[in-house]
């Protein structure tokens, strides 16, 4: 498909000025209003400044220079385990009831077009000016800009540190506030406990001087006055913002039960609507987070600790959370609502899965969080169960090790689906060895048919796993840069990284044996661990563990011309494809699908010699193959569609099953299915976009009305970048 791309609203622009000056530590004060849908407060940022952070003597490591090939190391304390109990230290001296978010049941509709209209505050600037001034030019003043849209900026200010009782051991005079917050920040990692503690102290400091701010459609801009360089440059300040309702980070909904809950989503432009923050990948930080909201409602974050609300004054509660290994602000998460446990306990005869709710007083919570649609949640436990473990190994390839260049999704996406099929083979321990194999190169040959068909029907550009090239890792003086193709609405459906990024690990692993691939990577985690890498730095590092012999025809520059850099099902792959269509359970498969075939070839009234076929009880993965062959079928009858539904319950099997289930509906007008696509279509909205454009695409006009009827029953419920995609296809 030659599809024309506009690389101005494509592109998703990362303005922080990160190679003059990092965030090393956010503190957030925040009130969740329901009445409003609002989210508002403050965030204290602690920063550091230095020639492009260059390694101290003390156990920071912070980010190299983007010329460099090696790979960027950032701080690594150890993870900690134990919640603190003083919970007075880091309760907040703005009361839920000294901010006002905005009027009482009003929604917030100032500034709909994301721009802050910085007339109303006095301590406003001109961007036209000072946009571009983000390091040391002279006389000009330093400008720190941070990655923001959607918010509402009122106040910026000077945090004065040297204030806070006690502080004054860090440094013999009290005007040196900067010193103060770079001593606090070089505290080891055995001293997290008393690091948390002063930083939470220090954000509660008093404002020792308002900040000049401005901000345009992707950034907040600040500076000082006098204040020429990023050394010079306040290294902690307190912004006072709120979010906006249709804020693009933050999704305002309901739970199954209709009861109000809010959530962050894991967007194109990821936290900037919730808080003003540095996005690009180096900007590695630590975090703590005091929330409150109406005592009814429990506040999940991506904490390290079990947190457990303290009881306010008018029905509020406030919750505490910390994080103490840096990570990028993307990963900062929030989920409020009226949320219940499924606990698994176990009983005398087996094990179940009970539901209570939760309880102020229980402290006994998970607040790590991991995003699962619900439509992982139905039919047999298969779905669920590998989506669980492809997020899990986004704890080891995602988090800790990062990519340095967004645009190499793979280097994340593709390692989890590779790592996915290994762990849920452990998952699955009744599984004999030669079966899980037989499940692997089962769905390897369904994801080569996804990826077939992906690479057909997307723009070229889009299939390339490395687009920046030799210029990967490149960013500007200041560190800004852009991510290719990032605000595209259809980049969010495309898996040609998950795809692609798989076969190329397995393909690795072929050719070395799957016991030497597994062995380097246990050697590869370890010797990156929380860094940022390269493409190259992960096949250099192989390539010199691949004995002689196994090196043919292999180099980094091949696989990036072959892999990486192309569009389209790389040549290696190409010659695999008849053998994955020949393991045991695709075959299997193929003797089902002949069956059918027969079946639906057969007049309505069956003659008394034909005999009665009898179908093999199928995987959910068979049965998705299987489908799949059948909509590869020119005509199938409505009787055949409906023995289909009875023999296999197809409405009852998972949503992979249930998908292509309705994709033959809807090919074949099988209409006494119809209630099936409109269950599919509110309850699977993820998973629901194509079918929508096959509805569309049909030109009958029932399907046509199913489908536009569908959207308008869940559009308000419906992830903001699959809406635009569908009102597309609609209107």
């Amino acid at each position: 498909m030659d599809i024309k791309l506009d690389p101005s609203r494509d592109d998703l622009p990362l303005v922080a000025n990160t190679s003059h000056i990092l965030v090393k530590h956010y503190v957030l004060d925040l009130d969740v209003d329901f009445e409003s849908q609002v989210i508002g407060g403050t965030i204290v940022l602690f920063l550091e400044s230095g020639n492009r952070f260059k390694k101290r003597s003390s156990s920071t490591e912070v980010a190299c220079p983007s010329e460099s090939n090696e790979a960027c190391k950032f701080r690594m304390p150890e993870p900690c385990q134990i919640p603190v109990t003083n919970t007075k230290t880091f309760s907040s001296k703005i009361g839920y009831n000294d901010f006002v978010i905005c009027g009482k049941g009003e929604k917030d509709t100032s500034g709909k077009d994301g721009n802050h209209d910085n007339q109303e505050q006095a301590s406003g600037i001109s961007s036209s000016k000072y946009c571009c001034d983000t390091g040391n030019h002279g006389s000009e003043e330093f400008l720190l800009v941070l990655d923001c849209c959607d918010l509402s900026v009122l106040k910026v200010e000077e945090v004065d540190v040297a204030a806070v009782p006690g502080i004054e051991k860090f440094t013999r005079s009290p005007k040196l506030r900067n010193q103060i917050v770079h001593e606090v920040m070089a505290l080891p990692a055995d001293r997290w406990r008393e690091q948390l503690d002063y930083y939470a102290r220090c954000s509660q400091a008093p404002g020792c001087g308002e900040l000049l701010f401005d901000t345009d459609t992707w950034s907040l801009q600040i500076r000082k006055t006098g204040a020429q360089t990023a050394t010079d440059f306040p290294h902690a300040i307190r912004i006072q913002y709120r979010t906006k309702p249709q804020g693009r980070s933050v999704t305002w909904t309901s739970d199954q039960s209709g009861r109000p809950c809010v959530y962050t989503v894991g967007s194109p432009i990821n936290n900037r609507a919730l808080f003003p923050c540095q996005e690009p990948p180096v900007a590695m930080s630590t975090w703590q987070a005091t929330v409150r909201a109406a005592a009814s409602f429990v506040v999940l974050m991506s904490g390290e600790n079990s947190a457990k609300p303290t009881q306010l004054q008018e029905d509020y509660s406030s919750w505490h959370y910390y994080v103490t290994m840096p990570m990028p602000a993307s990963t900062f998460t929030i989920a409020v609502g009226s949320w219940t446990e499924m606990k698994p306990e176990i009983c005398s005869s087996n094990d179940v899965a009970t539901e209570r709710s939760f309880s102020p007083s229980e402290a006994d919570f998970s607040p790590h969080i991991v995003f699962l649609s619900q439509s992982t949640l139905t039919g047999m436990s298969q779905l669920c169960g590998t989506r669980l473990c492809h997020e899990i190994a986004h704890a080891w390839f995602g988090l800790a090790i990062g990519a340095r260049d967004w645009t190499e999704e793979w280097l994340s996406e593709g390692f989890a689906t590779h790592l996915e099929d290994v762990f849920w083979a452990k998952a699955q321990q009744q599984l004999a060895p030669h079966e899980a194999r037989e499940q692997q190169e089962l769905r390897a040959c369904l994801r080569w048919r996804r990826l077939q068909d992906e690479v057909q029907n997307s723009p070229e550009e889009m299939q390339v796993l490395r687009p920046n090239k030799e210029k990967t890792g490149h960013v500007s003086d200041s560190g800004s840069s852009v991510i290719r193709h990032g605000l595209n609405p259809e980049k969010v459906f495309m898996q040609v990284h998950y795809l692609k990024g798989y076969f190329l690990l397995r393909f690795l692993a072929k050719r070395l044996g799957e016991d030497t691939y597994f062995s380097f990577l246990r050697k590869f985690v370890h010797t990156f661990h929380g860094q940022l890498i390269l493409s190259q730095d992960f096949l250099q590092m192989l390539l010199e563990n691949i004995p002689e012999e196994k090196r043919p025809e292999l180099s980094v520059g091949n696989i990036f011309r072959d892999w990486l850099e192309s569009s389209g099902i790389p040549q290696p792959l190409q010659r695999e494809r008849q053998a994955l269509a020949e393991c045991g359970l695709a075959q299997q498969v193929s003797a089902e699908v002949a069956k059918w075939v027969r079946v639906n070839r057969r007049p309505r009234k069956r003659k008394r010699k034909d005999r009665e076929e009898v179908f093999e009880k199928l995987l959910p993965d068979q049965l998705v193959l299987l489908l799949e062959h059948l909509l590869e079928q020119k005509t199938v009858t409505p009787r055949t569609l409906q023995s289909l539904e009875r023999i296999y319950r197809l409405s009852e099997q998972d949503a992979e099953v249930r998908h292509r289930w309705c994709e033959l509906i809807v090919k074949h007008k099988y209409t006494k299915a119809y209630r099936d696509v409109e269950r599919f279509l509110q309850e699977d909205q993820a998973m629901g976009i194509y079918l929508y454009g096959e509805l569309m695409l049909s030109e009958d006009p029932r399907q046509q009305h199913l489908a536009r009827r569908c959207f308008e029953l869940s559009r308000e419920q419906m992830d903001k970048s699959s809406a635009e995609v569908v009102a597309e296809m609609l209107f």
